[in-house]
């Protein structure tokens, strides 16, 4: 059986709680977490302990907070005064950790879905979105990981072109899959509005409401965006329900043709509407 789950954001007793209602078993499940498993929930440490236990059976996305992580590991983005990732960077085996989470994937696919922790521009169809996320892939399990953390923030460009090059190309890739919410129907993205669906700004709508997407046949689930919430639709799933915010954590299960939600209740880390991307 296989299930995606939304964001964990370092809420481990919930994770616990929704492996117990799943009934999980490593040698009959296979988990995708969408990303976003460590920062802003009270153990991050434990949550990459226990995916990191469960070898196969969990296959994981970075989120931009595992991104944030990787980058205050290095020395080139200072923590944030809301960060929770201290017991990881204080571990003896904090290499580990991080060599771990390095070697994730920025996108993945499992019975038909594409899975992205954000979304995707129109621009891209599934193999596309594959593609680039694997020159990032490479690039984050490579030596020159560290140069690149200096330079991966900013968002100077905000529509995809295939000639991008270089740090352009990645940073932008890494945007898209990592951070976007609203964008136009030619692709240009807005990084800065981070409310629900009701609060585009002029010209812009979520990327899934783009009717000339190229993904649009294709099944995509997604986590990232916790003021929307639940969608499930046949083609759309979303899954950031908000378990840090004091909603629920949810998993969706997604082969043999069958769709079934499991959701568990979360208590309340951190204030809602507080530093919510």
């Amino acid at each position: 059986m296989h299930f995606l789950i939304g964001d964990l954001q370092g809420c481990s007793d919930a994770f616990e709680r929704l492996l117990a209602e799943i009934g999980f078993s490593p040698s009959r499940h296979r988990l995708h977490v969408l990303g976003d498993l460590v920062n802003r929930g009270p153990d991050s440490l434990g949550v990459l302990k226990r995916l990191v236990g469960m070898g196969d059976a969990a296959t994981c996305l970075l989120g931009n907070h595992d991104l944030h992580l990787l980058a205050v590991a290095a020395g080139v983005r200072p923590p944030h005064r809301s960060d929770t990732l201290h017991d990881i960077l204080a571990s003896p085996q904090r290499e580990s950790w991080l060599g771990w989470l390095r070697r994730c994937k920025m996108a993945d696919q499992a019975h038909g879905w594409l899975l992205v922790h954000a979304g995707v521009v129109p621009q891209w169809d599934a193999a596309q979105t594959l593609a680039l996320a694997g020159e990032v892939e490479a690039l984050m399990q490579g030596e020159k990981l560290g140069a690149f953390l200096r330079v991966m923030y900013g968002h100077r460009q905000t529509r995809w072109d295939d000639a991008l090059q270089g740090p352009d190309r990645w940073r932008l890739i890494i945007n898209v899959l990592t951070r976007i919410r609203f964008c136009t129907e030619d692709g240009e993205m807005d990084f800065v509005v981070k409310e629900g669906i009701d609060a585009a700004p002029p010209g812009f709508k979520p990327w899934f409401e783009v009717d000339t997407r190229r993904t649009a046949d294709t099944p995509v689930a997604f986590g990232h965006w916790s003021t929307i919430g639940l969608i499930n639709e046949p083609r759309l799933l979303s899954l950031d329900t908000g378990c840090v915010w004091g909603r629920t954590l949810s998993a969706a299960r997604i082969d043999s043709g069958r769709r079934e939600v499991i959701q568990v209740p979360c208590p309340q880390v951190r204030r809602p509407g507080a530093a919510i991307d």
